[in-house]
């Protein structure tokens, strides 16, 4: 009777500490995908806004916040709801995933310099302690 009242403890302890475990590893994925904020800043000072990149949706393609003051920066970025980052370091924001409104190349320092559309120029920074 000893024994069996011990094999029951020893599964139990050990079914916790594998559900305890299991846990863990969940929360760690959901952290591992943290969102990054971006000050964007039209033509040297004229103007910024922010835009944050959110969960990943697919290979190279994650979820856009673009503060609704971006309108300012660029006529439809506001619509803007989606970051996709290709192979060569580009990054283009769109309203559906596909279609570019800006697109972005990886600039000096820790940011993204538009190219496309030509004018107005914005440049991108991370933005840190939010």
């Amino acid at each position: 009777m000893k024994t069996l009242s011990t094999l029951i403890g020893a599964s139990a302890l050990f079914g916790g500490v594998q559900l305890f475990h299991a846990g863990g590893v969940e929360s760690v994925g959901e952290e591992a995908t943290p969102s990054s904020t971006y000050r964007l800043v039209a033509n040297g000072d004229e103007g910024a806004c922010a835009v944050t990149r959110g969960a990943s949706v697919s290979d190279g393609l994650s979820l856009l916040t673009v503060a609704p003051n971006c309108r300012r920066l660029l006529p439809g970025l506001d619509q803007a709801k989606f970051w996709r980052e290709q192979n060569d370091g580009t990054v283009a924001f769109s309203a559906n995933g596909i279609d570019p409104i800006v697109t972005f190349a990886v600039a000096d320092g820790n940011g993204y310099e538009s190219y496309a559309p030509a004018l107005p120029l914005l440049a991108s920074d991370v933005k840190r302690g939010d």
